[in-house]
């Protein structure tokens, strides 16, 4: 079977997650975690203190944003 010929559900889908970086992307969203709505603030603070690992799939964080808090965090699938 071609690389083409494979559904979508065949690969694996990894949840993001936030990942520390030293620099921003000319053009990235940032937010800073103020500007979060209290679900999204609550997921960051979860994934920051280890009680969770990955954005949950409902999340109004989206992938390639940049989340200010103690340091620069990029929404990201790892």
């Amino acid at each position: 079977m071609s690389f083409s010929d494979r559904s979508a559900s065949e690969f694996p889908c990894r949840a993001p997650t936030l990942r520390r970086v030293e620099t921003i992307e000319s053009g990235a969203t940032v937010k800073h975690v103020d500007q979060l709505e209290a679900a999204a603030l609550e997921e960051v603070r979860e994934i920051l203190a280890g009680e969770r690992s990955t954005v949950p799939q409902a999340s109004t964080l989206e992938e390639g944003e940049v989340i200010v808090f103690t340091d620069y965090y990029r929404v990201e699938r790892s």
